[in-house]
C-alpha cells in the first residue's frame, strides 16, 4: 500500500494497521481524554470509585478536600492593609528604610518611605485575628480560615508573578493549578467542565497575562479552564437548533468521522481534545443553564451575597455561580476580582485607600456569603476555598501619590474549608512587613499544600513531556503541615 492511498482501517485491516490500532489508536484516545475511565498513565495511588472522569491519580484518603473555589484579588492586594496588622509601620511612619533595594518593587526611581496603613484594625472571633476595616463581614469568619503570612515569589511584574502563582512557572506555556487537579482527579460530572473560571464583568477585562492563567500548557487541552463570558449569556450557543434526536445522531456520525481522522493524525491529543469538546458541549447544553441560574436561588440567598447591591452585585453573581457549580461536581472554580489596568485592579499604586476600599466593599459581603452558603449547607468541609492575589505590597508609600509598590518578598494567603485548620495564622514577616521572615512558604509550596488537601502527592502527580516528567511543583515543593486540621 503505497503511503499516498486511502487507509480504511475499519475494514479488512493488514496486521500492522491491526496492531498500531490496538497498541497507539484507542489506548491513546482514552489515556488522553478527561471523561474516560483512566488517563495518561498507571494511577499511584489507591483506586477510588467517582462519579465519573477518572483522571491518573486517585485520592489519597477521605476527609480532604474534594473541590477548590480560588478567589484570585488580581493586581497583588496589600498584605499589610488587610490581613497581616504592622503596628510599627505608625510608628516609623514617614522615615526612611535603610538599606531598601529599590530594585524591589517595579517602580525603582518612585520609592518613598515608610507609610502607615490607612486602615483601622481590630481583633475578631475566638482566634483574635487582625483584620482591616474594609472586611467587616468576612472578619466574622476568621476562626474559619487558616492564615500563611509568609508567602514569597520570585518576581515583582504582574504577567509573571501571575503565570507563577498560577502554573508553579514564571514563563507561560505550563499548566495551571486547575488544570493539574482536574488532570490527577477528573470530573464530578460529565455535563460539566471539570474546570471553571469567572474574570472581571465590569469591563475592566482579563487578568494580565489573559487566558494562559487558566490554560493546560502541555497537558491535553480537556484540562483547560472554561472561562465564563464577562457579558450576556455566560457561554455562547447553548440553545439547541436541531431537535434532541436529530442532533444526536449528527453527533454520532462526527465523532465516527473524527476518530477515523485520529487514527491517521497519530491520536493527536489536541484532537482528542477537540472530539471530546463536540460531546461535552452537547451534554452542557442542559446542564449549564440550570446551573449558572441564579434567578431561582431564594431571596434569602440573593440577599445574603449582595446580588442586588450596585457596589458588589456583579461579584456576588459570580460568587453564588460558583457556589451552584461546585454543588454541581465541577471541580475548580476561580473567580478573579479585578481587571487588566492598573487601578482597575487591586494594584493600588497610586492611592492605596481609594484603591483598596472599593475593591474590599465589592467583594466583603460576596465572599463572606460564600463561606456561610457553604457551611450551612454542610460543602465546606470538603470545599477549599482559597484567598490571596499574586504577591503583597511594600511597607513604603510610591512617590508621586500615597500607594503601593508591588512586593514580591511577602504577601498573605488565606485557606478556609477543605481540610484546614481553621483560626490559626502561619509563618510572620518582618516588624515592617517588608518579607517574609519565618516560616517561609514558596509557591512551590502552596502548590503542594493545595494538591494534599485534595488528596494528592505533588510528587506523584507527572506528566511526560519533551523527554522528562513535569510536576506542578517542578522539583521543589513542601506541605505547610501545620495548617492542616
Amino acid at each position: 500500500m503505497s503511503s499516498n492511498e486511502p487507509q480504511h482501517f475499519f475494514a479488512n485491516p493488514t496486521r500492522r494497521e491491526f496492531l498500531k490500532q490496538a497498541g497507539a489508536g484507542f489506548g491513546t484516545l482514552a489515556l488522553a481524554t478527561l471523561l474516560a475511565d483512566d488517563a495518561t498513565a498507571k494511577s499511584p495511588f489507591p483506586s477510588e470509585e467517582r462519579a465519573s472522569g477518572r483522571g491518573v491519580g486517585e485520592r489519597l484518603g477521605r476527609g480532604r478536600a474534594k473541590r477548590v473555589i480560588w478567589l484570585f484579588m488580581n493586581g497583588g492586594p496589600s498584605h499589610v492593609d488587610t490581613w497581616d496588622y504592622k503596628p510599627a509601620l505608625q510608628k516609623y511612619d514617614g522615615q526612611e528604610l535603610k538599606g531598601f533595594d529599590s530594585t524591589t518593587g517595579f517602580f525603582a526611581d518612585s520609592v518613598g518611605p515608610l507609610m502607615k496603613s490607612p486602615f483601622a484594625f481590630a481583633q475578631h472571633g475566638k482566634s483574635g485575628a487582625w483584620v482591616s476595616e474594609i472586611f467587616p463581614k468576612l472578619a466574622a469568619h476568621v476562626d474559619d480560615m487558616a492564615f500563611l503570612h509568609s508567602c514569597y515569589t520570585e518576581t515583582n511584574n504582574h504577567s509573571p508573578a501571575l503565570f507563577q502563582i498560577n502554573t508553579g512557572m514564571n514563563r507561560m506555556g505550563f499548566p495551571s493549578v486547575g488544570a493539574w487537579v482536574t488532570y490527577g482527579l477528573g470530573s464530578l460530572n460529565k455535563s460539566l467542565p471539570a474546570f471553571m473560571v469567572m474574570y472581571d464583568t465590569l469591563g475592566r477585562g482579563l487578568p494580565k497575562g489573559y487566558a494562559q492563567n487558566w490554560g493546560s500548557g502541555f497537558l491535553p487541552g480537556v484540562f483547560q479552564g472554561t472561562a465564563l463570558n464577562n457579558q450576556g449569556q455566560p457561554i455562547n450557543d447553548l440553545e439547541r437548533k436541531l431537535t434532541e434526536p436529530a442532533q444526536r445522531a449528527q453527533l454520532d456520525l462526527l465523532q465516527k468521522l473524527n476518530k477515523q481522522h485520529l487514527a491517521h493524525a497519530d491520536n493527536d491529543p489536541q484532537l482528542t481534545a477537540r472530539i471530546e469538546s463536540f460531546e461535552l458541549a452537547y451534554r452542557m447544553q442542559l446542564a449549564a443553564p440550570e446551573a449558572l441560574e441564579i434567578a431561582s436561588e431564594p431571596q434569602a440567598i440573593r440577599d445574603l451575597y449582595g446580588i442586588d447591591k450596585k457596589e458588589c452585585g456583579h461579584f456576588a453573581r459570580q460568587c453564588l455561580m460558583a457556589r451552584r457549580l461546585v454543588e454541581r461536581g465541577v471541580r475548580f472554580v476561580q473567580i478573579y476580582s479585578g481587571g487588566e489596568e492598573n487601578e482597575k485592579s487591586w494594584d493600588g499604586h497610586t492611592n492605596i485607600a481609594a484603591n483598596h476600599r472599593g475593591f474590599g466593599a465589592e467583594t466583603d459581603q460576596p465572599i463572606a456569603a460564600l463561606l456561610t452558603d457553604l457551611k450551612q449547607r454542610g460543602m465546606l468541609d470538603d470545599t477549599l476555598v482559597i484567598w490571596c492575589g499574586e504577591f503583597g505590597r511594600l511597607p513604603l508609600v510610591q512617590k508621586g501619590g500615597t500607594g503601593r509598590d508591588h512586593n514580591p518578598h511577602a504577601f498573605t494567603c488565606w485557606m478556609a474549608g477543605g481540610g484546614v485548620k481553621g483560626g490559626y495564622h502561619h509563618g510572620e514577616t518582618d516588624e515592617i512587613g517588608h518579607k517574609a521572615a519565618k516560616d517561609r512558604v514558596s509557591i512551590n509550596d502552596l502548590h503542594a499544600t493545595i494538591l494534599h488537601l485534595m488528596g494528592m502527592d505533588h510528587l506523584k502527580l507527572t506528566y511526560f513531556f519533551n523527554g522528562r516528567n513535569y510536576r506542578l511543583t517542578d522539583v521543589a515543593g513542601d506541605i505547610v503541615k501545620a495548617i492542616l486540621a
